[in-house]
């Protein structure tokens, strides 16, 4: 469980995941995120930030520092997205941070009313006294749809985000009152313009792009022809599993489906 407002003794030991404007404190891109005493942490620090903690890594706690101050030293200070290459669970908690660190820079006022929001004591959630309303961190589901048809071929596309020559499988948010299925197909047919049938639920990664949850899914082509969306697909191809163009890194949960059904996986 979260722990908000934990106090900051200058023995306390840990992983620390400083955060500020959705962005970590790291003194390079390689480097991991500080594991030290609190009274080792960084001299731009006053001792007046939010301390939360996050989980623990092999028994070792794991904390969010909340720096609400102008960044010290912009070049220092990276997306998580740089944590991708080192262990699992760093970038996990990496992401954590950053999506508690968002809850608590933007509900600090009531957006029912305008009073003063208030951080509950027994679960991460924010209270207004004045008319009750009461906010938990926001999460944004995302599916991702790797389809695969008869001839062993994988659909994959370019968004107008992406490089040319780099392509992933298909993604979309899902919509309010829908179901992770319904999204899938939804966002395949508007997207590319086919059918698809049985869905294989894959698994899921907290994406911390401000606030996703990504949720994996492998399904089998059922007709149609490739049109691209307008404006949102620049290109798709059928690609044979063995012949696959430059897609997303297996530290992502796309790269590990494509890697999953590269291998044969189905």
């Amino acid at each position: 469980m979260i722990k908000h407002n934990v106090p900051a003794t200058v023995d306390l030991f840990g992983h620390w995941f400083i955060v500020s404007q959705g962005k970590l404190w790291l003194p390079s891109v390689e480097a991991a995120p500080p594991l030290c005493r609190y009274d080792q942490l960084p001299k731009f620090l006053d001792g007046t930030e939010s301390v939360c903690l996050l989980g623990a890594i092999e028994g070792v706690n794991c904390y969010l520092l909340n720096y609400t101050d102008r960044p010290h030293a912009e070049e220092e200070w990276h997306s998580a997205r740089v944590l991708l290459q080192h262990p699992a669970a760093i970038f996990e908690h990496a992401a954590r941070a950053c999506q508690v660190a968002l809850f608590l820079q933007t509900h600090r006022y009531c957006g029912q009313c305008g009073s003063s929001m208030h951080l509950v004591n027994w679960e991460l959630a924010a209270l207004c006294h004045k008319c009750g309303h009461r906010c938990y961190p926001r999460i944004n589901p995302c599916v991702l749809i790797a389809v695969v048809n008869d001839k062993n071929q994988l659909l994959l596309a370019r968004s107008a985000r992406h490089k040319t020559g780099f392509f992933s499988i298909l993604a979309g948010f899902v919509e309010s009152a829908e179901t992770l299925e319904q999204a899938a197909v939804r966002e395949v047919k508007e997207e590319v313009g086919i059918e698809i049938t049985n869905l294989r639920y894959m698994g899921s990664q907290p994406w911390p792009f401000p606030h996703s949850l990504m949720t994996a899914f492998i399904a089998d082509y059922k007709s149609g022809e490739l049109v691209c969306q307008p404006d949102e697909i620049e290109e798709a191809h059928w690609f044979d599993v063995d012949q696959l163009p430059q897609v997303p890194t297996v530290a992502t949960l796309s790269g590990q489906v494509i890697e999953y059904i590269a291998r044969g996986g189905r």
